[in-house]
């Protein structure tokens, strides 16, 4: 293996792995970091509601095996692609995230706004832009 070792790019450190659901251990999740009760969910949920298909026979009886299956893979798939997205945002030159950064930053400034002196409130005076006064900037 060329690239770096599978644990480089894990957000999980290793000495907590232990205590992640045994659910994000088999799938060998590195990224999406269920909890415990999301990973109920996923599994005992999705057998859960495979039976009570099959019972109201809506689908076979088939589907309490492959519907816990197809959430498992597309939990992973999920992880896979969030895999993609950080190795690819780690590989965007420092200029451009400055650049990102300064684009995304509020700016706060003035402006000057000429009122009419003969407003009436609800009312349109003129329909001609305001010429701008010449007033000194102190």
């Amino acid at each position: 293996m060329t690239g770096p070792n599978r644990t480089a790019w894990a957000t999980i450190p290793t000495d907590e792995e232990h205590y992640r659901p045994l659910y994000a251990r088999l799938l060998g999740l590195r990224f999406v970091n269920p909890g415990g009760v999301l990973c109920f969910l996923f599994f005992e949920g999705t057998i859960a509601l495979a039976v009570l298909l099959a019972l109201a026979e809506l689908v076979t009886w088939w589907a309490v095996l492959v519907l816990p299956a197809v959430v498992a893979a597309m939990v992973k798939l999920n992880d896979m692609v969030a895999a993609v997205v950080v190795r690819s945002a780690a590989l965007v030159p420092e200029q451009e995230r400055d650049r990102f950064r300064r684009q995304m930053e509020p700016v706060v400034g003035r402006a000057r706004v000429e009122w009419v002196t003969q407003s009436v409130t609800g009312a349109v005076i003129t329909v001609e832009p305001v010429p701008p006064a010449n007033h000194v900037d102190r």
